[in-house]
This record gives structure tokens, C-alpha cells and sequence, in this order.
């Protein structure tokens, strides 16, 4: 089967599981636009753990992990397989590289993955397999743990890290004069866009000291970590393609990214 490029996805609010809107368009095109994956790994922001923890059930529950949205929201489904013989994989493959692992056969998936998911694979046919964050661990972990789980790309697994290239919600809720987008989300989005072009993963691995107001665009790093993942999957030779760009709300860089 032909090797599947990797992803960096933007998930934006839950919301956009209602609508798609500009993003959920993007997804739908984006998946369209690449091979059948057999199956999907994906790393969501949403799920922090101490340790790398794969979804190894067989049917995975849809998780409403947010409040104070429409009733209509929390009445949506995803109701797609899981795949535990992936997960198994997925965990030998990190163990072997010294990363301890585990499988959690109960756990359903959040809304960091069945959003964008639900735009790409409205169908809900291709099995899924979550992966946590351990945003302690930082930058350098999450692209060992991309590049430990490249070999399933030749298998048909699609995989995709879903987080944000901007996430400051305290900026979301606060007053703001302008609605048009904040300069440091265009500096931030812009300097990572850079740093991909050129293929400068040492910069970006430093991303903390070297991107512009870097702390005011992920105060916390949860959703910026799912980037290194789809990077170091795609291996140290991938060309980035930025598939969508957007700023929601003046503060939510709705990035999304290829790499082949």
C-alpha cells in the first residue's frame, strides 16, 4: 500500500462539529485528497497523561469533554471502531524504543479527535486509535514518539496529531476592541509556518525561547505537542504543506498542515 503522508490538524471549538465552516470544508478536502487510510492514530490535546496511553477497545464511546454548549451537540455520535491489534502495535513499537506504554481498553475518544474526524470520515469506517500527550515531557518526546510510530504510515495508517497553533483561551474570553486577528497569532502562525518550510526542526523543538510571544499563544502546551507527532512521523526529509489557514475569534490560529 502506498505510504500515507502524516497531519497536523487545528481542532478549533467544539462547534464546529455542528458546522463545518472553513475548517470542517478543509478537513473534508484534505481527506479526499489522500489515500484510503486503513486506519487513523491520532494524538488529541484532550487527553494528558504521565506516560504515552493508546484507546485499544473495540468500539470507542464518543466523549462530550466540554460544557456549556447547544443540547444539540451533546446528542452527536461518532460512532466508529477502535482497533486493538493496532493499539498492541502501536505500544510494542514505543516500548521497543524505551518509551514505556499502555493500552486503556475503556476509554472512548474527545472531541480533539472526533471533530475534525467527523468531517474527514463522515462514515465513520475507518477504525481509530487515540494517542495521549504527556505535555511534562515536551517538544523533543512527542517527535521521538512521531518517529517511533512512522513505520505504520506503510501499513495504511493514517496518522494525525490534533491540537491548535494557537491556544490562549483566556484571550478568547476576554474583552477585545478589534475582532480582527491578534498580532501575535499572526507572528506565532507565521514563525512556525516558517521554521516548516525551511525544514528547521531544531527551531521549532525550541519553539518556547525562539517563537514570538510564544507563552501568550500557548500559555500551557498540551495543544501545540500534537505537531511533533505528525512531524516525526512524517521523518526528517517530509515537505510541510499548509493546507489551511485561519484565525478564529481573532486569537485561534486554525493552521492545518501535510507532511509528505
Amino acid at each position: 500500500m502506498e505510504r500515507l503522508p502524516t497531519v497536523f490538524l487545528s481542532h478549533g471549538s467544539p462547534l464546529h462539529a455542528l458546522e463545518a465552516g472553513g475548517a470542517g470544508l478543509a478537513w473534508e478536502a484534505l481527506a479526499a485528497s489522500l489515500p484510503r487510510p486503513r486506519a487513523i492514530l491520532i494524538a488529541s490535546a484532550h487527553w494528558e497523561t504521565q506516560l504515552p496511553m493508546l484507546t485499544g477497545g473495540e468500539r470507542h464511546a464518543t466523549i462530550h469533554d466540554f460544557s456549556g454548549f447547544p443540547p444539540e451537540l451533546y446528542r452527536l455520535r461518532y460512532d466508529v471502531a477502535g482497533s486493538p491489534t493496532l493499539a498492541a502495535h502501536a505500544a510494542t513499537l514505543l516500548k521497543s524504543a524505551g518509551m514505556a506504554a499502555t493500552v486503556n481498553a475503556c476509554r472512548g475518544i474527545d472531541h480533539g479527535a472526533w471533530v475534525p474526524l467527523r468531517w474527514m470520515y463522515p462514515a465513520a469506517d475507518v477504525p481509530v486509535v487515540q494517542i495521549s500527550v504527556q505535555t511534562s515531557l515536551g517538544a523533543v518526546h512527542h517527535l521521538h514518539v512521531g518517529e517511533t510510530l512512522a513505520p505504520l504510515r506503510e501499513a495504511g495508517v493514517l496518522v494525525i496529531g490534533s491540537g491548535h497553533m494557537t491556544h490562549n483561551l483566556r484571550d478568547l474570553a476576554g474583552p477585545r476592541d478589534d475582532r480582527g486577528p491578534a498580532d501575535y497569532v499572526v507572528q506565532f502562525s507565521q514563525w512556525v509556518a516558517e521554521r516548516l518550510a525551511r525544514g528547521e526542526r531544531d527551531a521549532l523543538l525550541a519553539w518556547r525561547d525562539q517563537a514570538p510571544a510564544a507563552a501568550r499563544a500557548h500559555p500551557t502546551d498540551e495543544h501545540f505537542l500534537p505537531l511533533f507527532i505528525g512531524l516525526g512521523a512524517a521523518g526528517p526529509a517530509a515537505r510541510a504543506t499548509r493546507v489551511y489557514s485561519a484565525i478564529d475569534a481573532g486569537v485561534l490560529s486554525m493552521d492545518a498542515y501535510r507532511f509528505d
